[in-house]
């Protein structure tokens, strides 16, 4: 299982405590340090199965001053993620065939 994790916000910190809690071995993904790439992160889309515009943190300034009002294509948004990760919600949990986002925290418990 990986945890797509930023560890400056208590959201993700919470989740990865209730993997860690809950004893699955579980590889952390520093996506802020370690930007993923669109392929990875189009692979994480879809195993949400949402679209990716539902995957944005849209209260982000990056988003509001270079995005808010503008009509992306889908791998558009997804390039703008690429390339500010910060506006990707977190944390996000992804097993082999599934993922969740972990808002609540407690909606990772789905996937354990």
């Amino acid at each position: 299982m990986k945890i797509y994790h930023n560890p400056r916000c208590s959201k993700s910190r919470q989740g990865l405590a209730i993997l860690q809690d809950a004893k699955v071995e579980v590889e952390i993904i520093n996506y802020i340090k370690n930007p993923i790439s669109f392929e990875e992160l189009s692979d994480i889309i879809d195993k949400l199965d949402i679209p990716a515009i539902d995957l944005v943190r849209k209260n982000e300034a990056i988003w509001k001053e270079n995005f808010k009002h503008k009509t992306l294509s889908e791998k558009e948004i997804i390039e703008a993620m690429v390339a500010f990760p910060k506006l990707i919600e977190r944390p996000i949990v992804v097993d082999d065939n599934s993922a969740v986002i972990g808002r609540p925290p407690e909606k990772i418990e789905e996937l354990i």
